[in-house]
């Protein structure tokens, strides 16, 4: 058994203005998608000069924020906000929901290509590829903040997490941190490496994303006041089933397209 390591989730506090490690790496995220968007929009030809690629991370941030706050709202937590309406603005309490931010991207990956008139498939390969690095430095967030812990277990490197009681759980933010970050990275890069054909990399994240995710949720604790839907299933297993099915379809048709 293993205990959390005791990381303050606030680097500094001045007066009301405090700096948090969560905040951090969403920044560091935000980052290293700027660097790979322009990195990927070189290597895939995409028509898009450097304040097109700005404007291209603008959108997809915009899409990961207002996407997984109503994401949380409508998908997490409805009851609540149909009842304190004006809370949905507190994003600063927290509640952002993965899925809902998905949606946000492909919305502002959609937008962005009408506006500009470029293959949405193709700026869809790029936006995923960018984010996957980001989505699992925010699972690093989470662990520090010792929040979105796993079930409880025997295993060795079971952890504490104060919060959660004197049993021992899954760091479940870790494994989400390995396999939905890097793996899905690693994969995406070598795709485009590979210079699959448009729209693989985009459909490939969805079926990486809710494969990883819907095996996670196994040694994931389930959110406290949603627990397990229909047969023992979570919300995010749920969530995960839909993408599986069209990353699927979306592969399949992509590769016959590429090959015609």
């Amino acid at each position: 058994m293993l205990q959390l390591p005791t990381i303050d989730p606030v680097i500094v506090q001045l007066g009301p203005f405090a700096l948090r490690w969560y905040g951090v790496m969403y920044l560091f995220g935000f980052l290293i998608a700027y660097l790979l968007i322009r990195h990927l929009a070189d290597k895939r030809q995409l028509p898009l000069n450097r304040d097109g690629q700005s404007d291209l991370l603008f959108y997809g941030v915009l899409g990961v924020i207002l996407g997984g706050r109503l994401g949380y709202v409508l998908f997490y937590n409805a009851g609540y906000y149909l009842q304190h309406p004006l809370q949905i603005f507190s994003v600063w309490e927290g509640g952002m929901s993965f899925h809902g931010g998905l949606l946000g991207v492909v919305v502002a990956a959609v937008l962005f290509s009408w506006r500009r008139k470029l293959p949405v498939l193709l700026l869809g390969d790029i936006l995923v590829t960018a984010s996957a690095l980001g989505l699992g430095l925010g699972r690093i967030g989470n662990f520090i903040n010792g929040e979105l812990w796993g079930r409880v277990t025997t295993v060795p490197w079971g952890m504490v997490f104060p919060a959660a009681g004197p049993e021992p759980r899954h760091p479940s933010q870790l494994y989400e941190a390995l396999l939905e970050g890097l793996v899905v990275f690693v994969i995406l890069w070598w795709l485009h490496r590979r210079k699959a054909p448009h729209g693989v990399p985009f459909f490939s994240f969805f079926l990486l994303y809710g494969c990883f995710r819907f095996v996670i949720e196994f040694f994931r604790q389930p959110d406290a006041h949603l627990g397990f839907l229909w047969a023992g299933a979570t919300m995010g297993q749920m969530l995960c089933l839909p993408m599986i099915l069209v990353g699927v379809v979306g592969i399949l048709v992509c590769r016959r397209r590429g090959q015609a």
